[in-house]
């Protein structure tokens, strides 16, 4: 069971992806681990994940897939955010910070038009 700080740093974190969540496909939902897939399916018939929140032993960990897929938002993350990336989709947090929040708050609405956007999309799906 995770620590009570994680539990209310998972629970900020999954709060960002609540705007969004009646338009994607929640995976799985759970005190840990919160995941959401696009409806848009790949080549590989495999769903476009597009973020989630999940608890590990050391922090917790937000994963938004359209940072990875587009260096436009890569390139519109501050410093601090930056220090806590880890891979090229993965932010990862100890305890709460609401400036850095607000920031992946913006980041996701931003990545969520990104994949809804028709020209993006023909970019990375098939036919």
């Amino acid at each position: 069971m995770p620590n009570d700080d994680f539990s209310e740093t998972f629970k900020q974190l999954k709060a960002i992806f609540k705007p969004y969540a009646d338009k994607l496909i929640v995976v799985h939902d759970t005190v840990t681990n919160y995941y959401l897939d696009t409806h848009h399916v790949m080549k590989n018939k495999q769903r476009i994940f597009f973020g989630g929140v999940r608890t590990g032993k050391g922090y917790v960990s937000f994963h938004l897939m359209p940072v990875y897929a587009s260096s436009e938002l890569l390139n519109t993350i501050s410093p601090e955010l930056k220090k806590r990336m880890q891979g090229k989709s993965c932010f990862n947090f100890k305890t709460r910070d609401e400036k850095l929040f607000k920031e992946l708050a913006k980041l996701t609405k931003a990545g969520f038009k990104m994949f809804h956007d028709p020209k993006f999309l023909q970019k990375i799906l098939p036919g």
